[in-house]
């Protein structure tokens, strides 16, 4: 009796959920977009604690290790006796063979990793003082100079594990904002389009098709040249967005449009517009939830490709520019193949960045799958 209670119980709250516990039900069915979620939240987590979970600041660079490899990390002494992590001094050496300089470790003294200790101030969220890591090196007898470098460095000698972190902050969130300012706009001036028709709809249209007609480098080019070179990064990052932004909400305007125009004789809107409830009201209240979970879908797939166009301007020199730090940054000073042949380790900012749009896609097809009512 009380299993067939369960299941009766059961059915009822299948029957009688939202469209969003629905969603939400399925999603968590889709494993891919399930570990997406959880590798995004640890993308953005990272990047929320950058100057935490980064051993060195963006100015902390150091010519002795130009270019050098990533890091080894030892866990067993010179008898086999496991003794933790730490690293060696890494130095210069002239190979006779080969007659090319080499990295070699110093093996003289060991540095040990310690966690949650001590290092450089910064302040967490731009506001709390802090001068804890989550690791830094130190020498078993006092020693300094050693660095730990999980990801190697770049030509001046910069940590690129924390170069990509500190990127991170821009090349997550410039997309995540232009994603959500193109959305708004989308929504609005397609509703606006779709819902009056008239001369609104041809006025709109017609600027659609111009935005839609122009080459996109061009455009980005003339955009950013009206860019001041000499302000300051959080200018930059703002105009970025706007630019961005001003892009990519034609499309999403023209699906909005479609819907309103598709939706606005139906039975439920007609009887909302003659019962006096505001043109606002309908529009938000009526029309826009009939196809939301669409727009959520929209909106999640939109992102990788906000991700894609903020590293292409900074890769082209339009975007982000040093001393602010971006993938776009990062990637962009490895356009030498030459030094790619002899370093690649400085390729892995391109791996954050394929990573990180693979995620969102997979996000954005359990999303899709979820709203599918026959699926």
């Amino acid at each position: 009796m009380s299993i067939f209670m369960k299941k009766k119980k059961s059915d009822e709250d299948y029957y009688l959920a939202s469209q969003w516990t629905l969603m939400g039900r399925k999603l968590m069915h889709h494993k891919l977009a399930k570990f997406s979620i959880v590798l995004l939240l640890i993308l953005y987590t990272l990047a929320l604690f950058a100057p935490f979970v980064a051993p060195y600041g963006l100015d902390d660079y150091d010519s002795n290790y130009k270019n050098s490899a990533p890091t080894t990390i030892h866990w067993v002494d010179e008898n086999g006796k496991f003794v933790g992590p730490y690293v060696y001094k890494m130095t210069y050496v002239n190979n006779r063979e080969t007659f090319k300089r080499e990295w070699a470790e110093d093996t003289s003294e060991k540095f040990f990793v310690k966690f949650f200790a001590e290092g450089r101030e910064y302040k967490l969220f731009g506001f709390i003082p802090c001068n804890r890591h989550l690791f830094e090196v130190v020498g078993e007898n006092g020693g300094t100079g050693a660095k730990i470098m999980l990801f190697g460095a770049d030509s001046l000698g910069n940590d690129l594990f924390s170069r990509i972190l500190f990127g991170s902050q821009i090349s997550l969130t410039i997309p995540f904002a232009g994603t959500l300012i193109s959305f708004v706009l989308g929504i609005i001036l397609g509703g606006i389009s779709g819902y009056f028709g008239g001369l609104v709809d041809t006025v709109i249209q017609r600027v659609i098709e111009v935005l839609t007609a122009l080459p996109t480098i061009p455009l980005w080019m003339a955009l950013s040249a009206a860019i001041p070179a000499d302000i300051p990064v959080p200018t930059m990052y703002l105009y970025i967005t706007v630019i961005i932004s001003f892009i990519s909400w034609t499309g999403l305007a023209r699906t909005v449009r479609g819907k309103f125009i598709s939706l606005r004789n139906e039975e439920f809107v007609m009887a909302a517009q003659v019962a006096g409830v505001s043109t606002r009201k309908v529009m938000t209240k009526h029309l826009v939830p009939g196809f939301m979970s669409y727009l959520i879908v929209n909106l999640t797939l939109g992102i990788p490709s906000m991700i894609i166009g903020e590293t292409s301007m900074s890769f082209l020199g339009l975007g982000m520019r040093a001393p602010a730090t971006s993938w776009g940054v990062l990637l962009k000073e490895t356009q030498d193949i030459t030094s790619i042949a002899q370093y690649p380790w400085r390729l892995i900012p391109l791996v954050a960045v394929i990573v990180t749009v693979l995620a969102f896609n997979f996000l954005g097809d359990g999303m899709r799958d979820a709203a599918d009512p026959y699926k």
